[in-house]
């Protein structure tokens, strides 16, 4: 990696853990800078505005830090229902990025950002579609394969089951990880229904 393209990724992953913590809005250029340690000039030369930056930040970083942990791990075992179950309880409590008190860093970002900033909603539904898709890939196959109902659309299934990670992460903000072991409680009761 060359220099230029070293020090544009560490603006990256420094801005990436600023905007974790404070959120996109409320993380200023100035205190970019100061976490990285680069000039103004150096920033603005990778970078025309925070709002290029924060795209970047997506889809350079969040999106290959998270597609190995939410979507490369389905599919590897013929059991699907106990993937699906053993992925969302990977993110929920073994991720090593994120801490509870913070949630998601893509919930986060889909909640404060995708409302007024289109290309941000662009750059976020990336992830939040190819993991939809991911799952009812699996599920269609376990379809076929008859280990599952046919009685679910596994397009349904996908996005209950990805908007019940993005319920969780949030109220695991306000309630602590017990919030996590609860929802993943009756996740396990959800997906023996679909048997």
């Amino acid at each position: 990696m060359s220099k230029a393209a070293s020090t544009r990724h560490h603006i990256l992953e420094k801005a990436f853990e600023l905007i974790y913590l404070k959120g996109y809005q409320a993380t200023s250029i100035d205190e970019i800078i100061a976490q990285t340690a680069v000039t103004k000039g150096a920033f603005f030369y990778h970078f025309k505005n925070k709002e290029e930056m924060g795209l970047a930040m997506i889809n350079e970083v969040m999106y290959p830090g998270m597609t190995p942990y939410m979507i490369d791990v389905l599919g590897k075992t013929d059991d699907v229902l106990n993937d699906i179950y053993t992925m969302l309880k990977a993110l929920l409590l073994s991720n090593p990025f994120f801490k509870v008190e913070y949630g998601c860093p893509a919930v986060n970002l889909v909640d404060e950002m995708a409302p007024i900033n289109k290309p941000f909603r662009k750059a976020l539904s990336r992830l939040m579609v190819e993991w939809q898709r991911a799952i009812e890939e699996v599920l269609t196959k376990a379809q076929s394969a008859g280990r599952i109902s046919k009685n679910n659309s596994p397009k349904q299934v996908a996005l209950f089951i990805t908007s019940g990670y993005s319920g969780a992460r949030n109220m695991g903000k306000v309630f602590g990880k017990g919030a996590y072991e609860e929802y993943l409680q009756q996740f396990k009761n959800y997906l023996s229904s679909l048997k």
